[in-house]
């Protein structure tokens, strides 16, 4: 299922707009809201996979709400559902999937709506590889790695990127840890801090780093990570298990 929230000031064409969509199997409507605020609201209770976005939000302008919105999740498909044409080099600067202008067609929507299934269903197919043959696969600008899962010492997250570290090399993404830790075994790895994931195996020494922390001193790599005390109580009960 394709969730979808709606943000538009007027309140008609949300319902227009709702039906449309809805007319497509496998998309739903969680969200329909007509300003900036609640728009950001919902989207950070509900995560929908797409906004339809309106330029013009009586007054309030939809880029800024759309920029608002990527930076709570980068991979939000954008779609600008407007009259305003004019705005169409702005809106694909924040990466928009797809610009719609008024009145809406339906088939144009359905074309669109389309995609993003599609491109859901390679996601999780690539996800499915993934699990099989244990391997993570990381996308650069120019070139896609595929990392063995047995071969990461540490994740580490830091200024809106995660660093996978490895013996032999370290790899930038976009993904989130949360994103990266449902990848791997809960048996093999631990989120040991709020930045950082590592393989328990791996582990060389704690020492104390705080009054509630330590710091994680690994094999392969000079690299360290912090453990915070609750976590260290876990990872007690790992082993003594």
């Amino acid at each position: 299922m394709i969730n979808i929230m709606i943000v538009e000031d007027e309140d008609q064409i949300r319902m227009i707009l709702k039906k449309m969509i809805e007319k497509n199997e496998g998309c739903k409507v969680v969200s329909s809201c007509g300003n900036f605020a609640s728009a950001i609201s919902d989207f950070i209770k509900l995560r929908p996979d797409v906004v339809f976005m309106d330029i013009d939000l009586g007054g309030e302008s939809g880029l800024d709400c759309a920029k608002a919105i990527t930076e709570v999740d980068p991979k939000v498909k954008i779609v600008f559902a407007t009259a305003h044409s004019e705005y169409m080099a702005n809106a694909f600067e924040i990466y928009a999937f797809d610009y719609l202008v008024k009145p809406f067609d339906m088939s144009r929507i359905g074309k669109t709506l389309d995609r993003i299934k599609s491109m859901s269903v390679e996601k999780a197919e690539v996800e499915k590889a993934e699990h099989q043959y244990e391997k993570l696969i990381i996308r650069g600008k120019e070139e896609i790695n595929l990392v063995d899962l047995d071969d990461i010492i540490m994740i580490e997250r830091n200024d809106g990127m995660s660093r996978i570290v490895t013996n032999e090399e370290v790899f930038l993404t976009s993904q989130s840890l949360q994103s990266l830790e449902e990848k791997l075994d809960p048996q093999k790895f631990i989120r040991c801090h709020k930045s950082y994931i590592i393989r328990m195996d791996a582990i060389r020494k704690l020492e104390v780093y705080g009054r509630w922390t330590y710091t994680v001193k690994l094999k392969d790599t000079e690299e360290t990570a912090l453990m915070t005390s609750e976590k260290y109580d876990e990872l007690k009960q790992k082993f003594s298990k």
